[in-house]
């Protein structure tokens, strides 16, 4: 045969499979309609195993097993889809349990924060809440999650991702652990200066603290001062507190023009670090199940079964809502070696029909599920700041 008569074969063929499709998922309508008012599950895996080992039995050239139940693996995922949307035509809704608001409470409020004063999550605050809001500091994140949970505090704002070093993966697993939630997210463009004492020069420099990410991030600046002793603390605005408190003409600090301010240090120099578009992603954490009207991101959770193709399985769910995914991120379970929690951002509102749909499938079919959040980007209020 030639290619052309090979094609007119194939076309034949798939007009035959288009054929035998449309007559299986007409079938599996009507399964969904007997599970519907009989109140049984969608997804039957036992089922659904043993007809995988029927279809590979039948496969009768072994080179096509894998490939005929993965065919098979996806007509099935493709009729759960079908089904989850069928109980929603129905009525039968899981309730997601998350209120829509007309806006974010920001009067009277109080925010808490992992730091010290001047730390770029306290610039974060003040960003998105006002230079006089009411913000207060913790040691840890861990620390601020535990205020918001208690009630302590209303707000936590905490560092999720930064441009150049990548996801804060203690902050990913907290959000999974506390029954807190994102209700917005800010961006703050990181803009380390040298500082230091009033009077001081460059040339008395001799020791340089801050945060090891801002040491890393500020690499090709102190590569040109070789001389100068690079010191790690926990914090950026902890190194500025350092060289008030010390009063050591010598040392200086690598911090924000904001911790600068706060502790009343001189820019020596500004915008050393080595990427001008470094940014970091703050996310703006309460303890109430809310969305803002108009949000376009939802964040969600899940776990899987350690198999072939179930993270697949579970991202089909967007394909067919078709719904965008943003960012995906993997973190270790504790205490189950080799098994991974997904975290996972895609744009969408928790009423769309489409995003309830996708959420329904992936939390019957996942092993663990939580939304984290509907949100947007809560921009400053013009009215309280002048950033």
């Amino acid at each position: 045969m030639d290619l052309l008569e090979i094609r007119d074969r194939i076309d034949s063929v798939d007009e035959k499979i288009v054929k035998l499709f449309e007559e299986r998922m007409n079938l599996c309508k009507d399964v969904a309609e007997f599970k519907i008012k009989n109140h049984k599950q969608v997804l039957d895996p036992t089922r659904e195993k043993q007809k995988i080992e029927k279809i590979l039995k039948l496969t009768k050239d072994e080179a096509y097993r894998q490939s005929s139940g993965e065919l098979f693996r996806q007509i099935m995922a493709m009729s759960r889809k079908m089904q989850y949307k069928m109980l929603a035509e129905y009525g039968i809704m899981k309730d997601i349990e998350f209120e829509e608001t007309k806006q974010i409470k920001r009067e009277g409020v109080k925010i808490v924060y992992q730091g010290v004063e001047g730390a770029y999550a306290h610039e974060a605050a003040l960003c998105c809440f006002g230079e006089d809001a009411d913000t207060y500091h913790v040691p840890s994140w861990r620390d601020a999650m535990e205020e918001v949970k208690s009630g302590k505090a209303d707000y936590a704002v905490l560092p999720i991702e930064n441009s150049t070093a990548g996801s804060v993966t203690q902050v990913y697993d907290l959000l999974m652990e506390y029954d807190n939630y994102i209700v917005g997210e800010l961006f703050l463009k990181v803009e380390h200066a040298l500082i230091g004492l009033s009077g001081a020069k460059i040339s008395d420099i001799k020791k340089v603290y801050s945060h090891p990410q801002a040491l890393m991030q500020s690499e090709g600046y102190l590569y040109r001062h070789k001389s100068w002793q690079q010191i790690s603390v926990s914090n950026t605005a902890v190194s500025a507190k350092k060289v008030l408190e010390d009063k050591d003409i010598t040392q200086a600090a690598i911090a924000s023009r904001h911790a600068a301010k706060i502790y009343g240090l001189n820019i020596l120099e500004q915008s050393i670090q080595d990427n001008d578009l470094n940014t970091t992603r703050f996310v703006i954490v309460g303890r109430d199940k809310v969305y803002l009207h108009g949000a376009d991101k939802i964040s969600i959770a899940f776990e899987i079964a350690h198999e072939s193709g179930s993270l697949y399985e579970m991202l089909s769910h967007f394909i067919y809502n078709n719904l965008n995914m943003t960012k995906i991120e993997s973190r270790p379970i504790e205490g189950r070696n080799w098994e991974y929690r997904f975290f996972l951002d895609f744009t969408g509102k928790l009423g769309d029909a489409a995003v309830k749909n996708a959420l329904r499938g992936i939390d019957e079919e996942a092993i663990n599920f939580k939304i984290l959040g509907n949100y947007t980007c809560m921009m400053p209020d013009e009215n309280k700041t002048s950033r």
